[in-house]
């Protein structure tokens, strides 16, 4: 994934705006990134992902996702898909 794709879809946050932001901010736990642009509070998808990264900068590895986008979103919307919330008055 390069730094311009979006790790939370939901939100449009990308790779590179995570990554600029942990540098600078320096979050203990991965729930921390949702003060990025809202990371991680949408669907839930990428919150795996969001500690993937956090783990890779707190060991001192490259931050980096080695996942390509366009399957990256379409497992999202596979895991959509099994755990989407049915809106009030669905059966």
């Amino acid at each position: 994934m390069n730094r311009e794709e979006e790790v939370c879809i939901c939100h449009r946050v990308s790779l590179g705006k995570l990554t600029n932001y942990i540098k600078r901010e320096e979050p203990k736990v991965a729930s921390q990134l949702s003060e990025c642009l809202g990371a991680g509070t949408g669907c839930g998808w990428c919150q795996p992902f969001l500690k993937k990264i956090l783990d890779q900068h707190q060991s001192g590895d490259s931050m980096e996702l080695k996942v390509g986008f366009e399957n990256y979103a379409d497992k999202r919307q596979q895991y959509k898909s099994r755990n989407c919330i049915h809106e009030e008055g669905d059966a």
